[in-house]
């Protein structure tokens, strides 16, 4: 067995120990079939709301488009698909879908799809060694997802063999700083607040954990893609944060765009 091995399986008993910690997932069905909407009162519920803004703006700016363009449901790959949320409702509209992701927890992992009331199909695999053929997809979907690769280099050529010529791939809910240094404190203040928390830092695996202009800069010149942002709204509250950190002093928040990319024939 490999140090890799170990490093990802330790990697998942940390995310494993966090998750539940938090109160991630349910013993009813029906709290997953409504998803991204959630309880109010639930410890995770402003995750969810946001989540809920960037769905509906995917599915009404992104989703709705790429369809018509097509002119029938896309075979599409959710990937870190976690409890398959995004799948149900992506096979409620008719598409093909199959969820990847390396946590298969009952709770919070690919085994809650046993809640929703069509099958899925649920595959467990990461990011950079997917057990899937080539030019087999419409679309990929990085589900907040997209920060937990260690190389993104590496992670989209997997993509770009899994795409058919025609098809892209969207990145939802991956934080994006203006300056690199920016995100690496978020990453660095992460660890820490882990390690306060629970004792450790959640860093087995040494995932990038957020974006920047010029690591995007860097993508599209090395794997020829040519990108497209979307800026969802997320409220006053939320577009006011750079201002207040900036009067706290503090390092400046993250947006989250919805980046949609498309690699150029070579």
């Amino acid at each position: 067995m490999t140090a890799e091995y170990f490093a990802r399986r330790k990697f998942l008993e940390d995310y494993r120990q966090i998750r539940h910690a938090e109160g991630r997932g349910s013993d009813t069905s029906d709290y997953y079939r409504a998803l991204p909407s959630c309880d109010p009162g639930r410890g995770e519920a402003a995750m969810w709301a946001m989540r809920a803004k960037t769905y509906c703006y995917f599915v009404k700016h992104v989703l709705k488009p790429l369809t018509s363009e097509a002119g029938k449901p896309l075979d599409v790959l959710d990937l870190g698909a976690g409890n398959c949320w995004l799948s149900h409702r992506l096979s409620a509209f008719g598409h093909r879908t199959v969820a990847v992701d390396i946590f298969s927890d009952e709770r919070d992992g690919l085994r809650a799809a046993r809640h929703y009331p069509t099958a899925l199909c649920a595959v467990e695999a990461d990011f950079d060694h997917l057990p899937l053929a080539a030019q087999s997809f419409d679309l990929v979907i990085f589900n907040a997802s997209f920060h937990y690769s260690i190389d993104y280099l590496r992670t989209l050529s997997e993509v770009r063999r899994c795409l058919r010529p025609s098809g892209s791939f969207v990145i939802l809910d991956t934080p994006i700083y203006r300056l690199k240094e920016h995100g690496t404190r978020m990453v660095e203040e992460r660890h820490a607040n882990f390690l306060k928390h629970y004792g450790f830092r959640s860093d087995a695996l040494p995932s990038i954990e957020f974006l920047d202009p010029a690591t995007l800069k860097l993508l599209r010149h090395t794997l020829r893609i040519d990108w497209r942002i979307r800026k969802p709204w997320y409220g006053w509250r939320w577009h006011l944060r750079p201002i207040q950190a900036l009067l706290k002093q503090r390092r400046p928040p993250s947006k989250f765009w919805i980046f949609i990319g498309k690699f150029r024939a070579s």
